[in-house]
């Protein structure tokens, strides 16, 4: 009797071992968003009894980083243990599902008012077909009353065939939109379903109470790009400057009404210093170059689609080794502002395999396939009873202090230096929808003193084009990103804000200005080629005309350049520089006009080339 009483006794201390559950819901309050993913923080409150008891929070992220999940607790009770885990069984919501389906339903009942028609149209026609004996077989009809029998019939038979052609029309085509929606759901459906995330806390009290939990984690398929608009009113007041940044989501969870924080940092890159190799040298010929024959003109688009071709919005599209990037939107469309370095794009979306490209175009339509392998596992991530702090887990009994934002007199956001990073804390709450569809949060905007000059190189191109010269521009915490460019309250065009340079003085090019005309000619009669000796001797000589039709004064530097020989046998002579300023080493000429409204001037440039009568030299270009 002793043993069964001993294993009912144990198996009794088991039974109440078992921890209860108890669903809670939690709030997102705060997002941190990275350039790529972003930080999420919530909270939740709850009441317990004693005992243990695990705390479920369902229909969560299924991108949740599990790694990075933080738990703080505030009240009298011990967190156990942390674990995120996959739920299959609760389905995502899908608004776009249920908006195909909402319209689906419709037309199966307009269809069935279509049919409804036809049958009343065929029971008119009985009707007609029945009565068509014109007053019966004994009984004679005067003309006039035959005229107006026949002219009944003839009205109502043609209206009923009208209106049967029509009723036959809207029938064909709402049952083919009927089988687009049903080949279109059926099509989702058979795709892998994407399961949420639950994550669950276990917690143990010694009697009733009331708590709260801070809960974050880092979440995939979101990011934000530096955007700008930036306005000259005119060359003689302040550049304005204005910092946005375009935020985009896809988690699966709508950001209703959170504060936002916009950081530099890159969580999702390694922290670990790179390693320098050994460098082995080897013939030319056994060498090989990841070479992009490209040029790159500065802007590139085009339209991202799945295997099956349809399009596939909220992809990210990075410019590899910068902070330039975009989404793409719901037709699966993008356009994209290139810095003069870009040479490779990087196409990435969860659920599809990421592809780097070359940019090989102006257009660039990608095809993304499908990675399926990447499916959400079950993630368990267990902590062992604590008290006090642990890795990745945080337990508080006394609230935090919350920090308080100072205000800008334009736009409510806050600067947070850290050690390593740059937050912008945003202090109006925003709502931003699990749709991958672009916001733009306006951040700061700055008057910043700048200087403007005039920049041509007519041997490139012929227009002038418009710099503005920034010094201490590196407390603005500026990013390298996408510009807008407007001149005189005229929109010109883009550019990229270069933020990441190392000089002192930070040039933003304001773009193109018509108002200022180039001209350079070759001057065809002083082109000589005169064989002395054993060499020849070749002389070429330029005229450039820059005029100001602008109403006011500008200054503007012009660039030329001369060749420079790296060969003994080539000797070249610069006859004219008409008092440029020449740098022998590069060969580059820079002239620094001052023109009047109207005003125009003339530079000349000549030079001549001396080589070996055996030899070929190109000067034309």
């Amino acid at each position: 009797m002793v043993k069964p009483l001993l294993l009912s006794i144990s198996l009794l201390a088991n039974i109440l071992a078992i921890p209860s559950e108890k669903s809670i819901k939690s709030e997102i309050k705060e997002v941190t968003v990275y350039q790529s993913g972003a930080q999420i923080s919530e909270k939740s409150s709850f009441t317990l009894s004693p005992g243990e008891t695990v705390l479920t929070i369902r229909g969560k992220s299924s991108y949740i980083d599990s790694k990075s999940i933080q738990v703080k607790g505030f009240g009298e009770f011990t967190i156990l243990a942390v674990n995120v885990q996959s739920n299959f069984l609760e389905e995502k919501a899908n608004s776009s599902k249920d908006s195909l389906i909402s319209i689906l339903d419709k037309e199966k009942s307009n269809l069935l008012r279509l049919q409804a028609q036809a049958e009343v149209l065929r029971e008119k026609m009985t009707v007609l077909n029945t009565n068509k004996n014109l007053g019966g077989q004994n009984i004679g009809l005067s003309m006039v009353q035959l005229k107006q029998a026949l002219d009944f019939f003839e009205k109502e038979i043609t209206s009923i065939k009208n209106d049967e052609i029509t009723n036959r029309q809207n029938t064909n085509a709402t049952t083919e939109k009927i089988q687009r929606l049903e080949k279109h759901l059926n099509e989702n459906t058979s795709k892998p379903i994407t399961p949420v995330n639950d994550i669950l806390i276990k917690v143990s009290v010694e009697k009733q109470v009331s708590g709260e939990l801070s809960i974050s984690y880092l979440v995939n398929n979101a990011g934000w790009f530096p955007k700008y608009d930036i306005r000259a009113i005119d060359i003689s007041k302040p550049l304005q400057v204005n910092y946005k940044a375009e935020v985009w989501q896809n988690t699966g969870n709508d950001w209703n009404n959170v504060k936002l924080k916009f950081s530099n940092a890159t969580p999702q890159k390694s922290g670990v210093i790179p390693e320098l190799k050994k460098w082995e040298l080897t013939y030319a010929r056994l060498t090989t170059f990841d070479q992009n024959i490209y040029k790159n003109t500065g802007f590139v688009s085009g339209m991202v689609t799945d295997s099956e071709g349809l399009p596939i919005p909220g992809v990210s599209i990075n410019v590899k080794g910068s902070a330039i990037g975009t989404v793409t939107d719901i037709n699966g469309q993008y356009n994209l502002t290139l810095p003069s370095s870009a040479q490779r794009l990087i196409y990435s979306f969860i659920g599809f395999r990421s592809k780097e490209l070359n940019i090989s175009s102006d257009l660039m339509n990608v095809m993304m396939e499908e990675d399926m392998e990447t499916i959400t596992e079950v993630v368990v991530v267990g902590y062992d009873a604590i008290v006090g702090r642990s890795p990745g887990l945080q337990v508080r009994n006394s609230r935090p202090q919350t920090p308080i934002l100072s205000k800008s007199l334009d736009i409510e956001t806050t600067s947070i230096e850290n050690q390593t990073t740059v937050e912008i804390a945003v202090d109006k709450p925003y709502t931003i929808l699990s749709n991958a569809e672009k916001l733009l949060v306006e951040l700061k905007k700055h008057e910043l003193e700048a200087t403007y000059q005039y920049f041509a190189i007519p041997k490139k191109d012929k227009d002038a084009f418009l710099i503005a010269e920034l010094v201490d521009w590196e407390k603005y915490n500026l990013l390298q990103g996408e510009a807008n460019l407007y001149f005189e309250d005229t929109y010109i065009g883009r550019t990229i804000l270069e933020a990441e340079s190392l000089k002192d003085t930070l040039s933003i090019s304001l773009g193109r200005d018509r108002g200022i005309i180039i001209e350079r000619e070759k001057i065809e009669q002083n082109a000589t080629r005169k064989l002395i000796g054993s060499n020849y001797t070749e002389s070429r000589a330029y005229k450039i005309t820059v005029k100001n039709n602008k109403s006011s004064e500008i200054n503007i530097k012009i660039l030329d350049q001369y060749p420079i020989s790296i060969v003994s046998d080539i000797g070249i002579t610069l006859l004219k520089s008409a008092n440029g300023n020449v740098n022998k080493d590069t060969g580059v000429i820079d002239w620094i006009l001052n023109l009047k409204p109207g005003e125009q001037k003339v530079l000349e440039l000549a030079y001549e080339v001396k080589y070996p009568r055996k030899e070929k030299v190109i000067l034309d270009r």
